[in-house]
């Protein structure tokens, strides 16, 4: 049976698929018109909200924090935490005793954290948030209207771009690639969204670079293929027509890129691979072998998306009687050991001070317990900066009520959301994910005049950056 023109194209570009259209523009700048300073920015999403409660913890005042979790059996026993001088503060903390390859990176000056962090639309305390002056984030304390926030730094609405994917509108001059500035290897979430600038999704490790766009149906390379040539020739009829034209246009993008990289060789990047392999472990691969790539690709800049589920620890955080162990123990254990991986990766591969790796998460969780070895729903959080760029070994955000970075641990307390004696302990955030994400942006080359239009609401804040690079 005779087929259509339109189901011609349809079939022939089977896994090209979603990651095919996450294109925009490709191609459009001369290599001349590059820069030399390689930068990428490696984002981690902790979908779920990740407790970081359990992550940070005071050690010296270890007692406050034992009070709150320890007869509901989340409070890790202070024997057992992976003590950290904190210079700002002036105090000791710690961290969760499975990151232990993290606290190496801080003692070594390569991990920073940024405390308390949180979708705002203004500076809110508790005094505004109770009397209801303040204007908050719309639906708080949901999984998905949050992760919007994060990834969008639209704490007013829904966004329909990623800040991450604005970053690299602001930073597509300079590249001479086919290959977009924003390169995922988890998917297309709205962080990698631009508004000219549209995302490639790549597979993760063990899937060989040159693998990782391949035609279905063609032979490699598909150069002289006769139904690749015809394929090639239907996209550029219609072009009269707007709709035609633009998928078209994509459509061949797409092609560009999987040539680009058809291209490449498979790079080794010791350490990598993890033994055993994980899943957040196999994407930082990826990206390790992309990044060690950079120049054959024509990439001056690069800023990935990689992401690890699971944190929705509603029950069962912790293994009963054993507060060390559990669902959080084990994803820390994943995360721990994928990133030292990766930053040791980018010493090996003599960029370490040219890359930094952040994470992100819905929001942290209560610190007050919910009684089924779990916590729920809360807001501001912390979270971990790498790179040899990145000034380590401190705390950093803005200074909240008791005149540092890191909250009162008490509920119904000077930062809490809550009342009463039912309170729950959820942070008020002190600095805003605008404030977070521009400081990165500004390091990545975003000039502070384009700042407004990567983070809109960042001129209600005080101050736009922080010091943590």
């Amino acid at each position: 049976m005779a087929i259509t023109r339109r189901q011609f194209i349809w079939r022939s570009l089977g896994a090209l698929g979603a990651a095919t259209l996450g294109f925009e523009r490709f191609g459009l700048v001369q290599a001349l018109a590059q820069s030399r300073d390689y930068k990428a920015l490696v984002c981690i999403f902790l979908f779920g909200g990740n407790d970081a409660g359990n992550m940070i913890i005071p050690y010296d005042d270890y007692a406050d924090y034992a009070a709150v979790r320890q007869s509901a059996g989340l409070a890790i026993p202070q024997s057992n935490l992976l003590p950290i001088d904190v210079p700002r503060l002036g105090s000791r903390f710690a961290l969760h005793p499975s990151l232990t390859g993290l606290q190496q990176l801080w003692l070594q000056g390569k991990l920073a954290t940024v405390c308390n962090v949180g979708p705002l639309i203004e500076p809110t305390s508790r005094d505004t948030y109770i009397n209801g002056t303040a204007h908050l984030p719309l639906n708080l304390f949901s999984h998905s209207d949050q992760q919007n926030q994060w990834q969008t730094s639209v704490a007013n609405g829904t966004g329909s771009s990623g800040w991450g994917g604005r970053t690299a509108d602001r930073m597509a001059n300079q590249n001479s690639s086919a290959l977009p500035v924003i390169l995922s290897v988890a998917g297309t979430p709205i962080f990698v969204s631009g508004q000219s600038e549209l995302p490639l999704a790549l597979a993760p490790a063990p899937t060989v670079p040159n693998a990782t766009l391949k035609l279905d149906g063609f032979p490699n390379p598909p150069d002289n293929d006769a139904r690749y040539i015809a394929l090639q020739n239907l996209l550029e009829e219609d072009h009269n027509v707007t709709l035609v034209r633009g998928a078209s246009r994509v459509t061949m993008n797409g092609f560009d890129a999987a040539d680009t990289l058809r291209q490449v060789p498979d790079p080794a990047v010791p350490p990598f691979p993890l033994n055993p392999r994980t899943s957040l472990g196999n994407q930082l691969e990826q990206v390790a072998k992309l990044i060690s790539l950079r120049e054959s690709l024509g990439m001056n800049r690069q800023l990935f998306f990689c992401s690890l589920g699971g944190f929705d620890t509603h029950f069962n955080q912790v293994n009963n009687g054993s507060p060390t162990t559990g669902t959080q123990a084990n994803l820390l254990t994943q995360i721990d050991g994928a990133m030292k991986a990766f930053y040791d990766a980018t010493v090996a591969l003599g960029v370490a001070s040219q890359v930094v790796t952040f994470t992100l998460s819905d929001f942290s969780r209560t610190f007050v317990p919910n009684g089924n070895l779990g916590t729920d729903h809360a807001w501001g959080s912390h979270h971990f900066v790498m790179g040899g760029s990145v000034i380590g070994g401190d705390f950093y955000g803005v200074a909240g009520s008791n005149g540092t970075v890191f909250p009162t641990l008490a509920p119904n307390g000077p930062d809490d959301t809550d009342q009463g004696s039912s309170a729950r302990g959820r942070w008020i955030p002190t600095t805003s994910v605008d404030q977070y994400g521009a400081t990165l942006a500004s390091w990545f080359g975003v000039s502070s005049s384009d700042l407004p239009a990567v983070f809109p609401n960042i001129g209600t804040f005080n101050q736009s950056t922080l010091s943590f690079l």
